[in-house]
């Protein structure tokens, strides 16, 4: 019954990715032909900006979404390893070795910070919104003590330039995508992963470490906020104590669309791919055509709503 349940959703969410693959296909082309500005190199480039960051920490998320749980403090996480590795590579006095020391840190905060959410939820049987809701406030509140509420300027020339690099940071977060695909689809520590989100109990009689699967996902999804903390601040060259505030509603939305369930057991890499690409080409459409900032997220919001129905009658049915 477990392995159907599987299988159901697999196929759902295969779906639900083909069509938002084609929306955006169809969407990009409109707006080519029909918003000055959208088709020049520039905008290509101010979309590669905004998107990178946001496949990590949607990858992430939506690993933690097949759990059946949910992630609030990727965002969180991204503003206290910018101001922490900043820190770091400014007082270093700058090099190669600050910068390799500062890498290390902002990935040792989203270790930390997953291990803390993972082991809440695992071992505590705390749900995952109040854990992860409550460290995040915790986490913010430490970027803006650590810094008093100032960015942090003066990063060495070697991580900005590298940092900066499209081909580079594009190749990166395209490894890093395709590596946790693997997981997924090849490894049993994907299977198992599905599987605690079809049915923890049904998991647990089976054999699977249910515990060790669940941290594990918390602890992946810190690493890739914590990189996409690496892109945002070599992209803004500041470390920002509030970095990432506004974009929680654009990852979770990102990995609803893409056909990762609120309610566990499905979800893909590609499809976090395309809910990111749909979510911010739609951004930058509006953002060409002058619409309002409030009326952006409106629409966004709308958009995200219709998804998370869809979830839910989805899940009703099966």
């Amino acid at each position: 019954m477990v392995l159907e349940g599987f299988n159901r959703s697999w196929l759902g969410s295969n779906w639900s990715q083909h069509v938002l693959f084609g929306l955006t296909v169809l969407l990009s082309v409109g707006a080519a032909w029909g918003i000055p500005g959208f088709a020049t190199t520039w905008n290509g480039q101010t979309l590669l900006i905004h998107g990178l960051p946001l496949v990590l920490l949607a990858v992430g998320l939506t690993l933690v979404l097949i759990s059946g749980g949910i992630d609030l403090s990727i965002t969180s996480v991204m503003a206290l390893a910018s101001v922490l590795g900043a820190k770091i590579m400014v007082d270093a006095g700058g090099g190669v070795p600050a910068v390799m020391l500062g890498l290390a840190a902002m990935i040792g905060v989203g270790v930390l910070v997953g291990a803390i959410n993972g082991i809440s939820v695992a071992v505590f049987r705390m749900p995952s919104f109040i854990a992860t809701l409550t460290l995040m406030m915790l986490v913010s509140g430490a970027a803006i003590l650590f810094t008093r509420s100032q960015k942090i300027a003066g990063l060495p020339d070697t991580f900005i330039t590298t940092g900066q690099q499209l081909w580079l940071t594009g190749s990166l977060v395209l490894v890093l995508a395709f590596l946790v695909h693997l997981g997924l689809k090849k490894s049993i520590y994907g299977r198992w992963l599905y599987l605690v989100g079809l049915n923890r109990r049904a998991a647990e009689i089976s054999g699977v470490p249910v515990k060790p699967v669940i941290v594990g996902v918390y602890i992946a999804s810190g690493i890739l906020a914590a990189c996409g903390g690496v892109l945002l601040t070599a992209s803004l060259e500041t470390g920002d104590p509030v970095m990432g505030q506004n974009i929680l509603l654009d990852v979770v939305g990102a990995a609803v669309l893409g056909g990762a369930s609120l309610q566990g057991g499905k979800g893909s890499v590609w499809g976090a791919v395309c809910g990111v690409g749909f979510l911010v080409i739609l951004g930058n459409c509006l953002v060409l055509m002058n619409v309002h900032y409030y009326y952006v997220t409106i629409v966004k919001g709308g958009v995200i709503l219709a998804a998370a129905v869809l979830d839910t009658q989805r899940s009703t049915r099966a």
